[in-house]
């Protein structure tokens, strides 16, 4: 998914966060590491790969990888990214930053351990036509039902509702009130922060946003928390007009730091007839 377009100030930055995060990455990767042959290295001045040789170990055009590092607004695909990572032997917050400063929503790995009881699995699937959807502690999608696809575009393996919401053009198209709905979404997410001071996932993505999105660096930087575990939402989707939901949000004791999202339609609103409608246009 690609990133929405940024401000010449953003992709400025962006670019000179790219070039000196793929130059770092690539000096501290030696040829004997990258399982080249080592011949004689008293003429290299570069003290990990050339940049050629991280293009001829990915399978890319030399000028390509050249642009990449330097920043500049081409395009790229996931499969190229990842096959960059492999070569600079990037752990999993590195990628997801490579694909950031790349502007591709990076897709998020599922672990065994995000594995979703089978119980729990029905209750989500069973709360059609209402859209119902599971967090891990770290905001990333674990299980969606058919109506959270439809109305919110999210898929299991579609990575974090935190970039989403920031990043993606279509979903910040569908979203009323986008830039109040912007300030609770960063204020529950310092106050889910504030509960975790030791895990260094936050303040990595936080990071990581604020390099790609000016809105949220500018909402990060004013310190609101919020915790709420109620709320509404107003969707303008594209098929079926305007969606209004209330939303419970639960915890459960048997996945720790995991929130369960339901959305019940609003009363007084053609949201109920139109999520019927949506589902079955999708069957047929």
């Amino acid at each position: 998914m690609r990133l929405t377009t940024l401000s010449a100030d953003a992709r400025a930055r962006r670019s000179a966060e790219m070039k000196e995060f793929l130059r770092s990455r690539r000096a501290r990767v030696s040829p004997a590491d990258a399982g080249m042959a080592v011949g004689d290295t008293r003429g290299r001045r570069t003290p990990g790969l050339r940049r050629e040789e991280v293009a001829v170990l990915a399978g890319v055009g030399v000028s390509w990888y050249t642009w990449l590092e330097q920043g500049r607004e081409i395009n790229v695909s996931g499969d190229v990214l990842d096959a960059i990572a492999r070569v600079l032997r990037l752990d999993v917050a590195e990628r997801e930053h490579l694909y950031l400063l790349a502007g591709l929503n990076p897709p998020q790995p599922l672990p065994a351990a995000r594995r979703v009881p089978e119980e729990l699995r029905r209750v989500i699937d069973s709360w059609l036509p209402r859209p119902a959807y599971l967090l891990d502690v770290h905001w990333n999608l674990v299980a969606v039902n058919r109506t959270a696809e439809l109305v919110f575009g999210y898929r299991e393996a579609d990575h974090n509702c935190l970039v989403t919401f920031f990043t993606s053009s279509r979903y910040r198209s569908s979203v009323c009130h986008w830039h109040d709905a912007a300030r609770a979404i960063v204020a529950q997410f310092r106050a889910d922060a504030a509960r975790y001071p030791d895990d260094p996932e936050f303040g990595r993505l936080a990071t990581d946003m604020c390099s790609v999105s000016a809105e949220f660096a500018e909402i990060w930087a004013e310190h609101d928390i919020r915790n709420t575990a109620t709320g509404t939402k107003v969707i303008a989707h594209a098929e079926v007009g305007e969606l209004v939901f209330d939303y419970t949000t639960l915890t459960l004791p048997e996945l720790p730091g995991h929130r369960l999202l339901l959305h019940t339609p609003a009363a007084a609103t053609e949201t109920e007839q139109r999520l019927v409608a949506l589902l079955e246009t999708s069957v047929g």
